[in-house]
């Protein structure tokens, strides 16, 4: 080692022996994908079109794009992928629970759709601490005390009505085909059903995801009767999820198992519909969820940034990374003392996103020296799940799509009701169960997030529309907890800084900061010998991890309007789709 330090002149070159040895691990132990399938340069999953629909699952990109040949919208073809994924992705996609939807219409007009999951009425504050005021493990996590209030139905119902163009049986159908003929399992189906096999051994859930108590192999036909049931009941019945069979049955069963919800829950349940929040960002519009989602976090990084010219720092270099990083933590500084539900907080995001306080930021910001984030941090960080899922459509008329829902971690609370078939969430683990203590993602949150009845739990997830001269120029998202941000951070600054083709900007390995823990999280390789050594001399602290997020994009070249769809190769299931011929179109 000594000589080794002698030879390169540093004490941290035999770190990098370290990382390197790490990334290859973390390469093999990935659940979704290989090193070699996220970097091989000659892999090509981008396509051209006038309808693109991306998401990270085939069967529901191919049924977006159907909906889309049968003359939908992109509305449309996005309430159809929202069911669908929730029987070919059931470890993310979802009835059980909740999300972000952002709209841009083809007239230039936006919104925004809240339909992230709710505290129940009975919850309390201190619901997960013990009677010596510490969280008790797997409470917040596991089984029927960790369930929200479910947005998914409500929301998906609430944007087809209003702006869709088909009747909730043209885009459920689909749905209940697939859940009543089954689906062909293939390999990165059994890899994540793997990853998630402690969740699916409750007697209902092994039921239905497990074969005799083992994971189901490649070819297995997975059949969900009770699921395409319920999808029935949800055309048939005009709110059996929230004020009928099914609501009382998920409450039955909450009630057995030691949980709080109540039909009350479910009849009062509401969408909110409000502007998203908007940013500019080198003459481009960032339009991407306001709180409680993140993202105020993702513009706030992209303010500080505008202060400094990335590109001639050059790409991955230890100082356009420095300014990437310190950007990273001040924004999740704010995020953990500031924002929460608006309904409950008076979430300050003129002032996080004003020049006036980016510009105090950049202030702070030492030239060669990372900031210790205890100087940053009011109060700890608390994390959510990463097991999200993210899908992009556009139609031909430019009205464009970006949805991010969840059920928090893989398989949610691991829990389904008797007769519903489908998973319910954890989205409780998001709120603050304890100021200063982490949750199981490592994130800790100051007390604008503490539990309180009917409220949303603060989120990272970010489903973003960037414009140029006012035409869409990038539909983009991604699952991954606090990793949610950074990813469209990097996703954007690599094609407006940098230059990378929408391909390489999302197949690029990724780095993630939050501060706490004090570590700098990585992708394999994501560094090299040189810039791992400058980062350690300024004070960060790295290590690779396996591959996150799966950055489903949408990428429309000014002047041509040529439409490139992109799939993040980190979920090899998915798909990028047009409805042209329904079938991928490589692009040249």
């Amino acid at each position: 080692m000594l000589i080794d330090v002698l030879i390169f002149s540093s004490i941290y070159h035999p770190l990098t022996y370290i990382y390197k040895l790490g990334s290859w691990l973390s390469c093999r132990i990935s659940p979704t994908s290989s090193c070699v399938k996220v970097f091989n340069k000659s892999s090509n999953n981008a396509l051209k079109g006038e309808n693109i629909v991306v998401t990270s699952q085939h069967i529901a990109s191919e049924v977006g794009a159907q909906i889309l040949k049968n003359g939908g919208n992109a509305i449309d073809a996005a309430v159809a992928v929202g069911y669908v994924l929730a029987v070919t992705d059931p470890c993310c996609g979802n009835l059980g629970g909740g999300g972000f939807m952002t709209i841009r219409f083809a007239n230039g007009e936006e919104t925004f759709i809240n339909f992230r999951e709710t505290a129940p009425l009975k919850s309390t504050a201190d619901m997960y601490l013990n009677a010596e005021g510490n969280i008790v493990k797997n409470l917040s996590t596991r089984g029927y005390l960790a369930v929200g209030v479910p947005g998914t139905v409500k929301g998906l119902n609430y944007v087809l009505d209003k702006y869709g163009t088909m009747t909730k049986e043209q885009v459920i159908s689909p749905a209940i085909k697939l859940a009543r003929e089954g689906y062909t399992l293939q390999q990165g189906d059994v890899n994540i059903f793997q990853a998630g096999k402690n969740r699916l051994e409750e007697a209902e859930t092994a039921k239905i995801f497990l074969d005799n108590g083992k994971v189901r192999q490649v070819g297995d036909v997975l059949k969900q009767p009770e699921l395409a049931a319920t999808l029935q009941q949800l055309i048939s019945e005009d709110d059996a999820f929230y004020q009928g069979d099914i609501a009382q049955k998920i409450v039955a069963a909450s009630e057995a198992n030691g949980g709080i919800l109540s039909e009350d829950d479910f009849a009062t349940y509401e969408v909110d519909e409000y502007e998203p929040v908007t940013c500019d960002y080198r003459g481009y519009r960032v339009i991407t969820s306001p709180p409680p989602g993140g993202g105020t976090t993702l513009c706030q990084m992209l303010n500080i940034l505008s202060g400094y010219d990335l590109q001639k720092f050059g790409k991955r270099t230890p100082k356009s990374l420095h300014y990437i990083l310190s950007s990273m933590l001040w924004a999740f500084s704010d995020r953990n003392s500031y924002l929460g539900d608006p309904d409950f907080v008076d979430n300050p995001v003129d002032r996080l996103l004003s020049d006036k306080y980016a510009e105090s930021i950049r202030q702070q910001i030492p030239a060669n020296q990372a900031i210790p984030p205890e100087k940053v941090y009011d109060s700890e960080f608390q994390s959510e799940g990463t097991n999200t899922t993210h899908y992009s459509i556009i139609d031909s008329e430019g009205l464009a799509v970006a949805v991010t829902y969840t059920i928090n971690s893989y398989f949610g609370a691991g829990v389904v009701a008797p007769g519903t078939g489908f998973l319910l969430n954890n989205e409780m683990d998001d709120f603050t169960a304890k100021v200063g203590v982490g949750n199981q993602f490592g994130l800790k949150q100051g007390s604008t997030n503490i539990i309180e009845p009917g409220k949303r739990p603060l989120s990272s997830m970010s489903p973003t529309i960037v414009t140029k001269d006012d035409e869409v120029f990038l539909v983009t998202g991604t699952p991954g907890g606090s990793t949610i941000p950074t990813t469209v951070l990097q996703v954007i600054t690599n094609v407006v800084d940098f230059n990378m083709g929408i391909e390489n900007a999302v197949k690029a390995p990724r780095i993630h900061y939050q501060g706490f823990p004090n570590i700098v999280f990585t992708e394999p390789y994501a560094l090299n010998s040189e810039t791992f050594i400058a980062l350690w001399e300024k004070g960060y602290k790295i290590v690779p991890l396996p591959f996150w997020g799966a950055a489903e994009s949408i990428y429309i070249k000014p002047k041509t309007e040529q439409k490139i769809g992109v799939q993040d190769s980190r979920k090899p299931s998915g798909k990028a789709i047009s409805s042209e011929n329904n079938s991928n179109q490589k692009s040249k």
